[in-house]
Parts: C-alpha cells; structure tokens; sequence
C-alpha cells in the first residue's frame, strides 16, 4: 500500500467555501479559501506551510527515507529547494506555475485521499515522459476492488473562466495524445520510474493495481483527473478599509457567487463527449495579487 504524506490538517489554513458540490456526472467541486487575518490572505502562513511539505512534492519516498535514516535534514530541505530551483529554471515559467501544481498535490492527498505515485518535479529531468501533458499521478482507491490512477492538471490564470477552458483543453489534448485510451501503466511500469521512487513492496503492489490481470487479479483500475484552478481576486483599498469581521464575510460571500456563476461552464466541459467515463475532482483557490504572489511564494520555497 502507499501512505500519504500530507494529512487533514494542511486545511486547517483554509476555510471550506464550497464543499463536494455536485457536477455533472456525479463528479464534484471544493472551493478553499485561504485564511483571511487582518483584511489579508495569510499568505506567509502559507509559505511556512508549504515549505514544510515541499519535500514531500520533490523527492521520492525512497530518497527521502534514505536521508531521515541516514540523519541528512539539512541534506534534505537543500535537496528539495535545490530541485524546485531547476525545476522552475528548466521549464522557464518564471510565473510561479508550480504553485498550482504543488497545492494540487496537497489537495490531493489530504482532501481526496489518493497518495502521489510520482510528481513532474521528482523525476530526473532527462527521463519525464510520463509527465509530458500530466503535472503528477496519484492512486485513489475507490472501493476494495476498484482503484483510480489520478493525473493532474493545474491552471494558475487571472480569469477563472479562461483557467476552466485552458484545464480542459489540456486534459483534450492529453486523451488525444494517448489515442484516448491513456495507456500510460505502460510507460510507468517500463520506465522503471515507479522502481526508482518506491520500495520493492509499494513496486508490486502498484504493479498489480495497475496493470491488473482481468483473470487473476479481482481488481479493476480506471483513469480520473485532478484540476486546480487558482485565479485572481481583485481587492479594492476601500474593501480593505472594512472591520475585519465584515470585510471577512463581504469576501467569502463574493467568493461564492463568483465560482458558483461558472459552475455552468466546468459542467458544459465535463459533459464533453471525450470527457464521458472520466471522474474529475476540481478543487479552486482564489488569491489576491496572483500575478505577483505566484512568484513570490515560489520563490521565498526555493531560496
């Protein structure tokens, strides 16, 4: 089995605005928003956070059980900032788009239960063609028999009408890529990469979760997508003025029309006829100053 490293109380810096609201399909919606602490998202309360778990997001549980038993933290913290770094100078963003994927692996595993097989930023950066349309895989188990390989997707984007587009159009081209039969078991079980992440025992394990013999093996294994959708929320200096109270409740009332008013648009993607037998989990994060904080944040994680 594979545990999962980021437990329920990474939400404990979250208020839940929107909870499992049902999409089409039986799919469904969460909607966190950030702490509000003196007419501000807590953002520094965020970058702590996060940079407690960046490990986790980085390395592979292999090497990061080596270095616990071998007494290498300070090894370890380096290490994790040392792959952020040349992620980000690898992929030239610049804008701080791994956020997106580092809180969707978060939200992933404390919010949906499905613990990470491997993210974009483990690998080496010579070998990641599982991972050219996916920001990561996770596995959720379903029931006893039935299991999900879970690929991420995440948009950092201003306008949260153009992220919903933008996710969708990525997943489109991804199934379009994999002659829409996502056979990528195949690449993770040749590739080796699951050997050079995981322990022996989490190795066969994944392997006969993910690559089940319809005979043999009374499993069954499907394939789901995880959307992070982070956009921007513009806060004017005369909102700022408000009691806290008040200018707390204004907010995370504004929050949920806002996303309410595009549910139609995340439904009108799912009931897309190349969307049809997949299960979306889309979890949405409004920040304030994307464009800056993005950067910021990713930025204070990797120095």
């Amino acid at each position: 089995m594979l545990d999962k490293s980021i437990h329920a109380d990474f939400l404990d810096l979250f208020y839940s605005d929107i909870k499992d609201e049902a999409l089409e399909n039986g799919n469904k919606l969460n909607v966190f928003t950030l702490k509000v602490v003196n007419n501000s998202f807590a953002y520094n309360e965020l970058i702590d956070l996060l940079g407690d778990k960046l490990h986790h997001f980085a390395l592979s549980r292999k090497e990061i059980q080596y270095l616990v038993e071998q007494d290498k933290l300070r090894t370890l913290v380096d290490k994790s900032k040392a792959k952020l770094r040349q992620y980000v100078e690898k992929n030239q963003q610049g804008e701080g788009g791994e956020l997106g994927e580092l809180l969707l692996y978060c939200l992933l595993e404390c919010h949906l239960n499905a613990p990470k097989i491997l993210t974009k930023l483990e690998i080496k950066t010579s070998n990641q063609m599982y991972v050219n349309g996916a920001d990561g895989v996770h596995l959720l188990q379903v029931s006893d028999k039935d299991y999900q390989l879970v690929f991420g997707e995440s948009k950092l984007n201003a306008d949260l009408q153009q992220g919903i587009y933008r996710a969708f159009e990525s997943i489109a081209k991804l199934l379009a890529d994999r002659k829409g039969k996502l056979e990528f078991e195949i690449d993770l079980i040749n590739s080796q990469l699951i050997k050079e992440a995981c322990s022996d025992e989490a190795y066969t394990f994944l392997k006969k979760i993910i690559m089940p013999s319809a005979q043999e093996d009374e499993t069954n294994m499907d394939y789901s997508f995880g959307i992070f959708l982070g956009y921007n929320m513009h806060i004017t200096d005369e909102e700022r003025k408000k009691p806290n109270a008040e200018f707390r409740e204004a907010l995370r009332t504004r929050i949920r029309e806002e996303i309410v008013g595009k549910i139609d648009s995340i439904n009108n993607q799912i009931k897309k006829q190349h969307f049809v037998g997949y299960s979306f989990y889309i979890y949405i994060i409004p920040f304030s100053d994307l464009a800056a904080k993005r950067v910021e944040i990713i930025n204070k994680l990797s120095k």
